[in-house]
């Protein structure tokens, strides 16, 4: 029988989380390797196969869109989990605490005097071209001044062991319903682990966003009625709204089963009448959240909401007009920013960008396009992307004529060499590449999950993470070691940091 042995685990050519050398675990990772070297190909597999139907019996889906159609898949899950020193994620932690916080008084000063434009630390025409920016948020002051109450930024690590931010989801973020469940099913099979107590939890996160929830109200009291508004059972991410809702306890709710009367409050529909709603958790976008002032067409959102949260009736997380700082060009700004609001200098840096909307840096992607990812300003789930050592001459000759005719839609970044994590495939670990996506709570106080959800690219040598394109997840463990973890790469703000030429 084959066992894993880590001597022949290829991991010299990028950063790998879980082995610094063949056959040198990280210390982070050094039970984990050896409990993992001790079994067979056969005893992995049937890991692998109790994984498998624990997500089946448990129903743990997405949907993927493929040509029209809507297929309910269950989550791609890996059994080998990645690992942080807790040393280094104490640090990680503050940063992206630091980064949420800016982007927060960011959001309110679009919304209120704009000091940062007059200030010209932000561009003008980035905030006249954001698709994102909603004039009818102007004014508002939500609770505690938070517009982004919960924040998914991406982390990856390069080469040479930096963790970059590579973006900010501001909007409505997914997936830590996933991150839940993938530490349920890892304690599933691999219970033997978290006997040591070393692992961090990560259970009081739907706990945290309660707390967080209910502190909105605008009604005092300590039974804040709480709902989450979902699109409905056809939406990707329905799985984790109904899930969500359970596990806080409250309900699920479409737009169809609230309304708001003549006095701007809202209501829930119930067999036993009307019952006023506090706080809504809402997972539509925005354009459909309200039709008397978005998408008149909208059936999926509440007419007159948008009334009801002015008048300060009903809180609404995340508030209407935080994705203005979910944009891919302000993203390259984020470290001025910090140094902008807070006076401090930024602990995590971002990957080294260029702005195709100025002059110098659109000229040097067009010229570098070969080697460079290009991303628009406002897609998600990595699409509208080009991979550039790995794309076509059509594709860049397209993104070419793409760029030139819309430039501030596009920005470019170094292809990063992602760090890697043992992942099984034929039936032995084997290095796929992988990012984390962490989740940051506002409210009162600031919350980070323990970690986050660690996705990974299940085809070798692929860079693309996203379930809906192939890619996987697994548990991250934050580990507290005995002894100082040496090779672990901490960094408290080096690497270089967002850089675009002017």
């Amino acid at each position: 029988m084959s066992q894993v042995n880590w001597n022949q685990y290829a991991c010299r050519d990028y950063f790998d989380e879980l082995i610094a050398a063949p056959g040198q675990p990280r210390a982070s990772a050094d039970e984990l390797c050896s409990m993992l070297a001790r079994f067979s190909a056969e005893e992995l597999a049937e890991r692998k196969t109790a994984a498998d139907i624990a997500i089946r019996t448990m129903g743990i889906t997405f949907t993927v869109y493929s040509e029209g159609a809507m297929i309910d898949r269950a989550w791609p899950f890996d059994i080998v989990p990645r690992i942080i020193s807790a040393r280094e994620w104490r640090k990680t932690e503050a940063g992206l605490k630091q980064r949420v916080k800016a982007l927060n008084l960011f959001i309110d000063d679009l919304y209120h005097d704009q000091k940062v434009v007059k200030d010209k630390v932000l561009p003008a025409e980035v905030l006249a071209q954001s698709v994102n920016f909603r004039p009818q948020c102007v004014g508002i002051d939500p609770p505690h001044g938070v517009w982004a109450h919960i924040c998914g930024s991406d982390l990856v690590r390069g080469a040479d062991g930096t963790l970059y931010v590579l973006e900010d989801n501001l909007r409505i973020p997914s997936g830590v319903s996933y991150m839940l469940e993938n530490r349920n099913v890892t304690k599933r099979v691999l219970p033997e682990l978290f006997a040591s107590g070393k692992i961090l939890p990560v259970d009081d996160y739907v706990a945290q966003l309660y707390d967080m929830l209910a502190a909105m109200s605008p009604r005092s009291g300590d039974d804040p009625q709480i709902v989450v508004l979902t699109p409905g059972i056809y939406n990707s991410a329905y799985f984790e709204h109904a899930y969500l809702a359970q596990q806080m306890g409250v309900e699920l709710v479409q737009g169809s089963d609230l309304l708001v009367d003549e006095h701007d409050v809202v209501y829930m529909r119930t067999v036993e009448g009307r019952r006023r709603v506090d706080v809504i958790y809402r997972r539509v976008d925005d354009e459909f959240l309200d039709p008397e002032v978005f998408n008149p067409h909208s059936v999926l959102g509440v007419a007159g909401l948008m009334r009801a949260w002015r008048a300060g009736n009903v809180a609404l997380a995340n508030a209407p007009g935080a994705g203005v700082a979910d944009d891919k060009v302000v993203y390259a700004f984020v470290p001025e920013l910090i140094r902008y609001y807070l006076d401090e200098e930024p602990l995590l840096p971002n990957v080294p960008s260029y702005l195709c909307m100025f002059e110098d840096d659109r000229q040097y992607v067009l010229e570098h396009l070969d080697e460079l990812v290009v991303k628009p300003a406002n897609e998600s789930g990595g699409y509208g992307m080009l991979i550039g050592p790995r794309s076509t001459k059509e594709t860049r000759e397209e993104f070419a004529r793409l760029i030139e005719a819309n430039p501030r839609n596009y920005m470019a970044q170094p292809t990063i060499a992602l760090s890697t994590t043992p992942t099984l495939a034929g039936g032995l670990p084997q290095p796929r590449h992988v990012d984390l996506r962490p989740f940051i709570l506002s409210g009162p106080d600031i919350h980070v999950t323990t970690g986050g959800l660690t996705r990974v690219a299940l085809v070798e040598g692929s860079l693309v993470v996203n379930s809906s394109q192939g890619g996987g997840s697994k548990d991250t463990w934050i580990v507290e070691t005995d002894e100082q973890d040496v090779d672990s790469v901490e960094q408290s703000g080096g690497g270089r940091h967002a850089v675009t030429s002017r």
